[in-house]
């Protein structure tokens, strides 16, 4: 039986839109389909409003988030992935098939540090594995109100590691929220997207991802 996804339409915009409107304008993001309709399934509490965006051009996939949530964590012991895994952040998931036989996470921080891994099934993960370097861009901003985590990846990058397909990109998205709950501890909020319907929280599972359809 075919799975059928949760579709979200990434709006084609001019190569030239670029140029004019440097990313981090709130202008280049206005003709954007708005997504909002996140979930935390296993958590009653209720979670700041995201917002997520997405345009595409010849050149570029562009994505942006906003969080409303000026509470932010981050652990700055150190720089690496699990520095990162122990703070706020967004993270993109794309997998090539069903199968998610691989599939590509990027999990970025509101300081823009970025956790980018390959994956197998059954959370086998390879940490040596990085995205093209030139092939991303990521850039943050924080306000009285939000933080923002926004970039560029590819449209080639995206072709070689075969995530599109027939103009649409099978994508999870995601946003882990540390609270602090006692002694200095501090335990994260899982939101997503499309409803996983695990019992445990898990992105990592087909069920948690949606698709986006690169619109012409």
């Amino acid at each position: 039986m075919t799975e059928i996804l949760k579709e979200y339409q990434v709006i084609l915009i001019d190569k030239n839109q670029k140029n004019n409107n440097p990313v981090l304008t709130p202008s280049f993001w206005e003709k954007a389909n708005c997504l909002t309709d996140f979930c935390s399934p296993w958590k009653t509490d209720s979670f700041s409003k995201i917002e997520f965006k997405a345009l595409h051009d010849s050149e570029n996939f562009y994505f942006n988030f906003r969080v409303f949530d000026t509470d932010i964590y981050i652990d700055q012991k150190d720089n690496s992935f699990a520095s990162i895994g122990n703070s706020d952040r967004v993270e993109l998931f794309f997998r090539t098939n069903e199968s998610l036989n691989p599939y590509y996470c990027l999990e970025i921080d509101t300081s823009g540090r970025i956790m980018d891994f390959k994956a197998l099934p059954g959370k086998d993960f390879d940490f040596s594995w990085k995205w093209p370097k030139n092939d991303i861009e990521v850039k943050t901003l924080k306000d009285e109100t939000s933080f923002i985590v926004e970039g560029r990846i590819s449209i080639q990058s995206l072709k070689d590691l075969n995530l599109i397909q027939n103009n649409t990109i099978e994508a999870g998205v995601f946003r882990a929220k540390f609270s602090l709950v006692e002694n200095l501890q501090y335990e994260p909020t899982w939101i997503s997207w499309v409803n996983p319907n695990t019992e445990t929280p898990n992105f990592h599972i087909a069920s948690s991802f949606g698709k986006f359809v690169l619109m012409s």
